[in-house]
């Protein structure tokens, strides 16, 4: 006997129908270790530089890293390896720090409709992968069930012991979009159903 986890629901004002303008929009992650790790790179970065340019304001030698640096910056061509590597690891370093900055991350919330503008709701893809499991499970004639939620796409695979597929898929068609409806998501994903027999044992 399957236990059927009940869906969290949004309703909206009576004889109204949530547009895309009331939805819950992606959230953003804060994104705190990239940040603290480039923060106390560079603190470090201009601690040390500073340190050694206050040291030869007072007529001490620069530290030898620094010389070592300037006279490879001097001497090296644009086409050393050394150079290439270098200037290679900075873009990658820059192209990632960018896509953090423009990219909300926190993929695994799926955004909700919003009932009220004061109030934003997410539901987590684990939940929602639960939710359809279990209401495909409850399908007569499905033996088992795997279920992948994206962001744009619901991905389900039954098995099916003794209905014919065709009538299995056509039953969890009506039902996971229900179910999906259910789950009041401001972009609803988009339901793909296969359905396949068991394979023969031996």
């Amino acid at each position: 006997m399957n236990e059927t986890r009940s869906a969290p629901t949004v309703a909206g004002p009576s004889g109204t129908t949530p547009s895309a303008a009331e939805s819950s929009g992606r959230f953003w992650s804060p994104r705190r270790v990239p940040a603290a790790l480039v923060a106390v790179l560079l603190l470090a970065c201009a601690g040390l530089l500073l340190y050694d340019i206050a040291a030869v304001r007072a007529h001490h030698p620069a530290m030898r890293w620094r010389r070592e640096l300037a006279r490879n910056l001097a001497e090296r061509p644009l086409d050393d390896t050394w150079v290439l590597a270098g200037a290679a690891l900075a873009v990658a370093l820059g192209l990632w720090l960018i896509a953090l900055a423009v990219t909300p991350g926190l993929r695994g919330l799926l955004p909700m409709r919003r009932p009220h503008p004061d109030v934003r709701a997410a539901l987590r893809r684990d939940a929602a992968r639960l939710v359809l499991r279990d209401r495909a499970m409850d399908v007569a004639g499905v033996r088992a069930a795997r279920v992948r939620v994206r962001r744009r796409k619901a991905d389900v695979r039954a098995v099916s012991h003794f209905r014919d597929p065709d009538d299995v898929r056509a039953d969890l068609d009506t039902v996971l979009t229900d179910a999906i409806g259910d789950l009041a998501l401001a972009r609803p994903p988009r339901l793909s159903v296969h359905v396949t027999r068991p394979g023969r044992k031996g």
